[in-house]
């Protein structure tokens, strides 16, 4: 195995995707289920994500979600991947923080991020606008201040003050800077985007300034990683994503994953087709060996301490598969034969 590979942590991003056939709270069920299970093979994190409204998402409120996970596991850090803080109160926010550090002390992460909602209507459902997303970085620094218990309100954030619930932004655009500005570790999507990325992380790590929560820079890149017994196999894993967020793009409703096959039987038109192409291109995907070349390559050329993987697919045993061999890949604790 590759030192590059090894050095780095391998971490889990479930965003609670409904399939077709089953529902949405089986969706959340499932995602408990995969916790348990990634942790067994010795992923480092495990995070929830936060979606409004959206037919294909269960994932709504991400820090019940956590607590339900944090309550089925025993070590494995669990957090948010992530709150979308312009969607809350910053005091809020501290509060659920500081009652799940409180349940789970030393386990818990809070990944940050600065969207405003998927559709126009559920920003108005939620008294949000796409402006909201710019006062982000203030929102941060209230939300931060919550903690350390400097509120210039002379309020309290009771249980979060005086706890350490270690803070990560989700850096899409500007969120780069203002996580460099901040002090605070840096996610950053997507695999497939590599320049991209790449520029984010060398701007995140030229503004950094070290604060409490970060003497120096930390990057997690997130994205798909599809690892099977052969390159088919991979694919098809992407396939039921690729398909609904091309569906997303020509239809405006993101729905529910369905199975690869019956994907690969429908008939497209050639936008929709132009764009499940484009979904299915660029993806972390294959083999054991060609996923970990793969992944030595992006390692190197972001110089990431963390991969955070996001993978969705409508077959729960396969995506479990594939986590069990990335475990194998990565050298993770829980990934060799039990005796």
């Amino acid at each position: 195995m590759s030192s590059v590979i090894a050095s780095a942590r391998f971490s889990v991003l479930d965003r609670s995707r409904t399939r077709e056939g089953h529902s949405g709270p089986e969706a959340l069920r499932d995602t408990v289920r995969l916790a348990r299970e990634v942790e067994r093979l010795g992923y480092h994190r495990f995070w929830v994500s936060e979606h409004h409204g959206v037919p294909g998402v269960a994932g709504s409120a991400p820090t019940v979600l956590a607590a339900a996970v944090a309550g089925a596991t025993r070590t494995i850090r669990v957090g948010t991947g992530g709150v979308m803080l312009p969607n809350h109160r910053p005091l809020v926010v501290a509060e659920q923080f500081g009652v799940l550090e409180s349940l789970f002390p030393g386990r818990v992460d809070m990944g940050l991020g600065r969207s405003v909602g998927f559709t126009d209507g559920v920003r108005r459902a939620l008294g949000r606008d796409k402006g909201d997303a710019e006062d982000f970085a203030a929102q941060l620094e209230e939300l931060l201040g919550w903690f350390r218990g400097t509120s210039p309100t002379g309020v309290h954030a009771r249980p979060a003050e005086g706890l350490t619930v270690p803070p990560f932004v989700l850096a899409m655009g500007e969120g780069a800077a203002i996580a460099a500005r901040a002090g605070l570790p840096m996610v950053i999507g997507d695999l497939r985007d590599r320049d991209r990325m790449r520029r984010g992380i060398d701007r995140y790590r030229e503004l950094f300034r070290p604060s409490q929560w970060a003497s120096e820079p930390y990057v997690v890149i997130s994205g798909t990683v599809a690892v099977a017994g052969t390159p088919e196999e991979a694919r098809r894993l992407l396939v039921p994503e690729a398909w609904s967020m091309a569906y997303s793009r020509t239809h405006g409703t993101f729905p529910p994953l369905p199975p690869a096959e019956r994907v690969e039987a429908l008939a497209m038109t050639a936008k929709e087709r132009d764009l499940y192409e484009s979904g299915l291109a660029g993806q972390l995907a294959g083999t054991e060996e060609e996923v970990a070349h793969g992944l030595e390559a992006v390692l190197k050329d972001t110089g990431a301490q963390e991969v955070l993987v996001t993978t969705s697919t409508h077959d729960r045993e396969a995506l479990l598969d594939s986590y069990r061999r990335l475990a194998v890949v990565a050298g993770l604790d829980g990934s060799a034969p039990r005796r």
